[in-house]
């Protein structure tokens, strides 16, 4: 799970537009459905296709475009690919079925924003694809926390390396230093603050403050 504290809080007064890619329109519905919970959230389309949402991304000018690994006509990952390429300020996130690591390790590397599973609880999707819209990458606590027990998958949970500010927030929270302290500390606003902790704990696929604390004491941040 994904701390809500973190990721769900809403830190802009812009809707994040949001565009669904998936073959199956029922997933797609119920997709459309759970983000539009949020009023911070809305849906301008849906796609079944590549070639679909490409042309939608173009007309639409998406801030999310939010994929299914599996597409009928071709792999989501090459979709997330073209529109990364042809679309750079459009952030793509894959959400998927599949949780296989070479699946999940060329959505990486294609430059994704994000890998989602289904199975992520409504609250914490929408959260997550908040976080992505700010510009953080995220990847599912499942596969961050399956990642943290292989040796062989931290380039996942450190795909995206903390700026000097994220690491000094993240150092002051281990000292034990509240959002307000911190922000006066450092000289920004608590809005700030909250918005350096929201990409830490995107970046470090963590799920509280107190898992933050034990990863700078015991391993330190890099």
């Amino acid at each position: 799970m994904v701390d809500t504290t973190v990721w769900d809080e809403v830190g802009t007064n812009n809707v994040l537009r949001v565009l669904v890619v998936d073959d199956h329109a029922v997933v797609r519905t119920g997709t459309r459905q759970v983000l539009e919970t949020a009023r911070d959230i809305t849906v301008v389309g849906e796609a079944g296709d590549g070639i679909e949402a490409l042309a939608l991304t173009g007309r639409l000018e998406p801030d999310v475009l939010l994929v299914d690994v599996g597409l009928r006509d071709e792999s989501g990952i090459d979709v997330a690919r073209r529109v990364i390429t042809t679309h750079p300020d459009v952030r793509v996130v894959m959400l998927s079925a599949h949780d296989e690591d070479e699946l999940v390790r060329d959505a990486w590397e294609a430059g994704v924003a994000g890998y989602l599973l289904k199975t992520m609880p409504r609250d914490k999707l929408i959260g997550a694809v908040r976080a992505a819209g700010r510009g953080s990458r995220v990847l599912d606590p499942v596969l961050s926390a399956r990642g943290a027990r292989n040796e062989g998958h931290e380039e996942l949970l450190n795909a995206s390396r903390l700026t000097w500010r994220e690491r000094e927030t993240a150092e002051l929270v281990a000292e034990g230093l509240s959002n307000r302290t911190i922000a006066l500390r450092m000289g920004v606003s608590v809005r700030t603050i909250e918005g350096h902790l929201n990409h830490v704990f995107a970046k470090l696929g963590i799920e509280s403050r107190t898992e933050l604390v034990r990863m700078v004491l015991t391993r330190g941040i890099s």
